[in-house]
């Protein structure tokens, strides 16, 4: 059976809407096919260089393009690398690396990230400000909180208060953050490829009130965001509700610019029209993956900045 005539079957429903968005064989395979296994680099706890000459003696490294610390690894279970145990790499998957890229925190600023669990992110910003200034990591839910510490102990971030509030909690923190990252919760289209239930359990009222959840905390991010900070809107999935229809929405009732994102990576095109509906031509400047563009996750990754001076 093929890929596509396995979707068709599991889902009806969930073949139908995405077709109208790509209608490849090619979407179709990569959309359900395993992911290659990635690791990022800590380095908060040893250089780059030396880890990698390190797990260059037994495994073969593929650099991933579009950030420096990440690595395709040919290992089928990383908790049998030592260097995973000690918190030295971490394993993440690859497009999911591009929102703190993209996000660009400095050491000594304040970052907010909104929805951080279980904190691969929020590692990888600890690491791009080297331990210094302020990140408050949130999660709404105390299990998904405690995961979310126990891996930012053993990647040995230092700069992170977590909390677990609603995320529109932030909102009374206007113009506050430096930088504000939304990485959405929502019907993970993308992590198809880690475990098949995301394709059986998906209906469509379930991305109607992912949208619904991520335009009220994508208009919390704003506000809490300085005036000439970045907020960074990215999602595990293909679905333009939850996508450029979210951002779109921020757009219309603020004065929010959108900044292109320039990375080596391959992409789709952004959709400004869906079911009726004309998104903003900013949207353009928003990145699209989709699985088949570079072997990931699908990911929707949108570069947000709030006019005026850095204070």
């Amino acid at each position: 059976m093929s890929a596509r005539e396995m979707v068709r079957e599991t889902n009806p429903e969930f073949y139908e809407r995405y077709s109208k968005l790509e209608d490849t064989d090619e979407f179709w395979e990569f959309l359900v096919k395993p992911l290659r296994q990635s690791i990022r680099v800590n380095t908060l706890k040893a250089p780059l260089d030396v880890v990698v000459e390190r797990l260059s003696e037994e495994f073969e490294l593929e650099p991933i393009p579009w950030v420096r610390e990440g690595f395709f690894i040919n290992v089928d279970n990383l908790a049998k690398v030592p260097e995973h145990g000690l918190g030295l790499i971490f394993g993440q998957e690859a497009s999911s690396m591009i929102p703190p890229v993209v996000l660009e925190p400095k050491p000594g600023e304040l970052v907010l990230d909104m929805a951080a669990a279980p904190g691969s992110k929020t590692g990888q910003i600890a690491q791009y400000m080297e331990n210094r200034g302020c990140i408050i990591a949130n999660d709404p839910k105390i299990s998904r909180a405690n995961v979310l510490i126990a891996n930012l102990n053993k990647m040995g971030v230092l700069n992170t208060r977590v909390t677990t509030k609603d995320g529109a909690y932030f909102a009374r923190f206007e113009n506050t953050f430096d930088r504000v990252l939304l990485d959405a919760p929502c019907s993970s289209i993308g992590m198809i490829r880690k475990r098949l239930k995301f394709l059986e359990e998906w209906r469509l009222r379930g991305v109607i009130k992912y949208m619904n959840i991520q335009k009220r905390l994508i208009l919390a991010a704003y506000r809490a965001l300085k005036p000439g900070g970045t907020l960074v809107y990215s999602t595990c999935t293909i679905d333009p509700v939850e996508n450029e229809e979210v951002v779109d929405y921020l757009l219309r009732k603020t004065d929010a610019m959108l900044e292109p994102i320039k990375l080596p990576v391959k992409t789709s095109e952004p959709v400004l029209e869906w079911e009726g509906r004309v998104y903003s031509d900013e949207l353009k400047k928003a990145l699209r993956i989709h699985p088949n563009d570079n072997d990931t996750e699908a990911f929707f990754i949108a570069k947000i900045v709030k006019p005026g001076d850095v204070k």
